[in-house]
Parts: C-alpha cells; sequence; structure tokens
C-alpha cells in the first residue's frame, strides 16, 4: 500500500536536498569555476555534520537491504534531517520514494542549491550559476517521466538574458520554472513590462505553466525591519518559511502583488495561453485577494475598462498550493473548487508527516468531485494533460 493509498494525486511542489556537489557536478567546463560553493551562501545555512551523515546513511541503504526497509517504513517522518529522508538526492532513490509515495507526477525545486546560485553569484556568475541549476535539476529528474524538473530563470537579469536562460534550460530538460515575484532594484523594468512579453510568451506558447515561489520573491520583505526592535526573539518555523510571526503572516504578499500585476498589467490578455502556480505563498489570503482586485477595478471603472472581473482571470490562470494546516474546505467554499492544488513539499518539514490526513480533516464538506480536482484535477488543466 502506497502513502496515498487509493488516490490518484499530482505532487505540485517537492525538493531535492542537495549535497554541497549537485552543482558543480552539472557545471558545464565554461561555467565551473563561475559556480559559487554551496558553502559561501547564508540563506540556508549549510552544516557539513548533516552532509556527511547524509552520505553515511545513503551508503549504509545502498548496502543493507534491513536498513533500507527502516527508512522505507519511516517514509513520513519529517523530524528527521532532509538530507536524511529517503530519496532527497539520489535520482533513482527519489525513484523509488515516488513509488512508495504513490504519486502519478511530482514537481521538483531545488533547496540549497537554488540559495547558493541566487545569493552567492552575481552578474556572470549569476547567468552561469542559472543555466547550472536549471540543468542540473533536469538531470536530476532526466531518468523518470514522472519527475517533473522545475529550474529558476532570473529575470533580473533582463528580459534577453533571461530568454536564453530559459530556452537552455528547455533543451537541457526542465519542465518548467521559478520567476521572482519582484524586481529588487527600483530603477529596473517591471517583469509585468511588454519587454518580458518574448518570456511569457514562450510560457504560453509551449502550454508550460510558470512557477512562483516563497524563495524566489526578489528579495521582498513587506515586513519593515524596524518590526525586530521589539524586545523578543524571533521564531522561526523552518525550512524555507520566512522567521518571525509578522513575516509568516505576511508569506503570500510578494505572491499577491505579482499576480495582480500580471492581470492589471495585461499579460494575461495578452498571452491568453499563460498559467502560473503559486507555491508556498499559503492560499488563506485568496478570498479576501479576489474581491479586492475587482473592488479595485470597480473603483477605476470610469478610467480604465476591463473586459471580465478580474477575478474570473485569476480563476482561470491561477493555481495556488496551500500549506496543509490552512482551512482548505473553507477556501473553497469561497472562491470555488478550481485554484487549489495539493503539495506534499517533501522531503521539507514544514509538508508535515502525514499532509494528506491534514487536508482531508479541513475539507469535510468537499465531494469526491471537490476531492478529485485538488488532488489533481485541476493539475491536469494546468499542465495542459487530456
Amino acid at each position: 500500500m502506497t502513502y496515498a493509498e487509493h488516490r490518484r494525486i499530482i505532487d505540485v511542489d517537492s525538493h531535492v536536498i542537495e549535497l554541497d556537489d549537485f552543482l558543480h557536478n552539472a557545471a558545464r567546463p565554461e561555467h565551473f569555476n563561475l559556480v559559487p560553493s554551496m558553502h559561501e551562501q547564508k540563506g540556508l545555512p549549510v552544516v557539513q555534520a548533516g552532509l556527511d551523515r547524509a552520505r553515511e546513511l545513503f551508503a549504509k541503504r545502498q548496502q543493507d537491504p534491513e536498513t533500507m526497509a527502516k527508512f522505507e517504513a519511516a517514509l513520513m517522518d519529517n523530524t528527521k534531517s532532509g538530507w536524511s529522508r529517503l530519496g532527497a538526492f539520489d535520482p533513482l532513490e527519489r525513484s523509488r520514494t515516488l513509488d512508495l509515495l504513490g504519486f502519478e507526477l511530482q514537481w521538483v525545486l531545488p533547496t540549497f542549491s537554488f540559495h547558493q546560485m541566487l545569493h552567492a553569484a552575481t552578474d556572470e556568475a549569476l547567468e552561469a550559476a542559472s543555466m547550472t541549476l536549471n540543468k542540473a535539476m533536469a538531470d536530476f529528474c532526466a531518468h523518470d517521466e514522472r519527475l517533473k524538473a522545475v529550474g529558476y530563470i532570473p529575470l533580473n537579469l533582463g528580459p534577453e538574458v533571461a530568454l536564453s536562460i530559459m530556452n537552455q534550460g528547455f533543451d537541457d530538460g526542465c519542465y518548467t520554472f521559478m520567476v521572482p515575484t519582484n524586481e529588487p532594484n527600483s530603477d529596473h523594468r517591471s517583469f509585468t513590462h511588454p519587454d518580458f512579453d518574448p518570456i511569457w510568451g514562450n510560457f504560453a506558447e509551449r502550454g508550460i505553466p510558470a512557477g512562483i515561489h516563497v524563495a524566489a520573491n526578489g528579495n521582498y520583505n513587506a515586513v519593515s525591519p524596524s518590526f525586530k526592535n521589539n524586545g523578543k526573539h524571533e521564531v522561526a518555523l523552518g525550512g524555507d518559511a520566512p522567521a518571525g510571526e509578522l513575516s509568516l503572516l505576511n508569506i503570500g504578499t510578494s505572491a499577491q502583488l505579482f499576480l495582480s500585476a500580471l492581470i492589471f498589467d495585461d499579460v494575461f490578455g495578452r498571452h491568453p495561453g499563460l498559467r502560473v502556480i503559486s507555491m508556498e505563498h499559503a492560499a488563506t489570503w485568496l478570498p479576501s485577494w479576489l474581491q479586492q482586485m475587482d473592488f479595485t477595478a470597480h473603483l477605476l471603472k470610469r478610467s480604465r475598462t476591463f473586459s471580465e472581473p478580474p477575478s474570473e482571470t485569476a480563476k482561470r490562470h491561477i493555481k495556488v498550493s496551500p500549506f496543509a494546516d490552512e482551512p482548505v474546505g473553507w477556501i473553497i467554499d469561497q472562491i470555488g473548487p478550481d485554484m487549489l492544488v495539493f503539495a506534499s513539499d517533501y522531503p521539507h518539514p514544514e509538508g508535515t508527516g502525514n499532509p494528506i490526513a491534514k487536508f482531508e480533516r479541513a475539507m469535510p464538506n468537499c465531494d469526491q468531485s471537490i476531492m478529485d480536482k485538488f488532488y489533481y484535477g485541476n493539475m491536469l488543466d494546468l499542465m495542459g494533460i487530456a
């Protein structure tokens, strides 16, 4: 019996927990020296003892069937170090993990290597590290068509460079890419500027959805640092989640701004086939956000005509993965069943030790048709799979 049991599931958000040679093993010769060490980035600290233990336990699993059986039995134990969970960094072991999970498809995103690329490289090095990251993710997933590699496009390098990185990533085997939600330099063009239309058009023409993720926010900070001067110690949840109650409360703010800009700047109007998914930005904000966009459009009706309410545009073009502890049933009651999708966040600990059970406890009044949309139907629609 798999973890999914009788359910058909497409998992939109899972991760690799990479070893420190992940990017350099994939780097082309001309990029090798431009890729920084994973230990240089400080956004997500790398603990050498964790790396050493990960390699030790992997060797034991490969050599001893009894050890492997113990790890398989503890598949959903999220108290373990991410490096020590089954399938965290080895491609073939990840396929076995997917067998045990019983998911039909699984999107796979980077973890430490993303911070290694984004926070320890600039300019030419950022371009080289981005292409290397995309190749490494594609290499990890290449042997198993169920694993969908998600890379990254640094839009802040400009539309021409970004498009080149995007096309190379597709050629290398990436399924899709995360894009940043925010341009950190206020003098540069917004990512919704028509100059970026080749990027959005490329997604639309290929029928591939673009992804946004809490880790790729262009250094956006919804909470002024002054709020940290409160005489208290900051509480950290861990993983990709921002530290502190106020930052966690505003985890979806960058997604709301970016998705609103895509709608109000008519990016979806120019590219009707474009689809976008928001990952790890939570979802409880969705009902009020949809209402607020329609209210904003109403206030602007004398100076601007909208072909439809912005909420309808959002419902047609956007999907969102909620956290397992959110009131998913209530959200569906407010906005309908077509926007939310399942994500395990495996093997990140914030995915919880039993996301299916947590989701279903929060969906007591959802019938089978709604559950099917949540688990796989909405993702089939997003991915254009018949």
